[in-house]
């Protein structure tokens, strides 16, 4: 009887947060246009919030120093973005010879593979003019979205710093909030897992910009050697990609590949920057990502590829950006909750929180074996005291 009950309270429990999980996200999904800047500006505060601290420490006021930090973070993202904007204005002014290189390499291809395959030319351009209709069709509706949104982007974009001037100038404020909000858990758990979710944003974005950095420059040092043009641009252009993971670097190798075959006159100089970017990706993924990421933020690679094809349903493109900060700092609630630990441990890297549960199991045989000596011990000191 007790086991029934036992069961049904646990699949009641189940449910039910399954069930506000649900909620939340329909939540998040209609009230989209106030949510994600929120949660934009909550990671730029959490980017900046080192900087406000050590001006803060060397004196300076909490009003000059939140306005210094996000000023310099908007001054950073303003000079790359001006910087990729000149690279993409002078890549244009060559687009009639790249359009009719590319072209020409069409048509030869287009030979090829009638001759090669015996199909009909009429054929295959028919079929090619119906895959370009189509997806000239796709272009279209997204550009006619993108620009019927451009207002809602540039709101957001004022939004943002204006939220996390309130985050990190009222964050003492936030934090009471928190405690107050859960009072029938002690306080000290509480801030543990305010630090323990702040430290999941900021390993996370850090270690990801450190790994983008470092993917940049590996991408236009084989680029610069290959010796294509804008080789920066393309090397940044495939590093930022990498919001995608597993396929973000094998992606941004098409553009300079695709360049290449329309300003060098070999189709190699192609076959190379493709080959070049699989050993960056390699490298990412096998050295560059565990060492400096490594446990820090450690999520399913399954739950990972589901988050981001989730948010980006949800949310478009800003959904790829904040797929996984948001599944980091879930895990961290979910751990921190003893209903929901199942759901952080399957959140988890396999391998790591297999790990983590035989560390727990070892640390708790030591103190059964510690437990019955320490038992023992004081029994004795008890009967020599009575004795005495």
């Amino acid at each position: 009887m007790n086991k029934n009950i036992q069961i049904n309270k646990l699949s009641l429990n189940l449910a039910t947060s399954l069930l506000a999980i649900v909620l939340i996200v329909v939540i998040l999904f209609f009230t989209q246009t106030i949510v994600l800047p929120i949660l934009f500006s909550i990671i730029l505060a959490v980017m900046v919030y080192p900087i406000a601290k050590l001006l803060e420490n060397l004196k300076f006021n909490r009003t000059f120093s939140t306005i210094f930090s996000l000023l310099l973070a908007i001054l950073l993202f303003t000079g790359i973005s001006y910087l990729i904007i000149m690279q993409v204005i002078d890549i244009s002014k060559d687009a009639a010879a790249i359009i009719d290189k590319l072209q020409v390499l069409s048509n030869d291809t287009l030979k090829w593979i009638t001759k090669t395959f015996q199909i009909s030319q009429n054929e295959l351009a028919d079929k090619a003019l119906k895959e370009l209709e189509q997806g000239l069709s796709t272009i279209s509706k997204y550009a006619m979205t993108f620009f019927s949104s451009f207002g809602s982007v540039l709101t957001s974009g004022i939004l943002v710093p204006i939220f996390a001037f309130f985050f990190l100038y009222y964050r003492d404020f936030f934090k009471s909030f928190f405690i107050k909000a859960f009072k029938s858990t002690p306080q000290e758990k509480v801030e543990d897992t305010l630090k323990k979710m702040y430290d999941a944003l900021q390993n996370y974005m850090l270690g990801q910009l450190t790994v983008m950095a470092i993917v940049a420059i590996l991408n236009t040092i084989g680029l610069y050697l290959i010796g294509l043009e804008y080789a920066w641009f393309f090397g940044v252009l495939a590093s930022l990609l990498m919001i995608l993971p597993y396929v973000g670097i094998a992606i941004g190798s098409i553009f300079p590949a695709i360049f290449a075959l329309a300003t060098m006159d070999s189709p190699y100089y192609a076959l190379g920057i493709v080959g070049w970017f699989q050993v960056v990706q390699f490298l990412e993924g096998n050295f560059i990502t565990p060492n400096i990421v490594g446990g820090k933020v450690s999520l399913n690679p399954m739950v990972s590829m589901l988050a981001i094809i989730l948010g980006g349903m949800l949310f478009g493109f800003a959904g790829f950006i904040l797929a996984l900060p948001i599944a980091a700092l879930l895990k961290v609630v979910f751990d921190s909750i003893p209903q929901l630990e199942s759901f952080g441990y399957l959140l988890g890297d396999p391998e790591i929180e297999n790990k983590k549960m035989k560390e727990q199991e070892q640390e708790l045989e030591n103190n059964i074996e510690v437990l019955p000596e320490t038992t023992d011990d004081s029994v004795l000191e008890d009967e020599s005291s009575k004795e005495e």
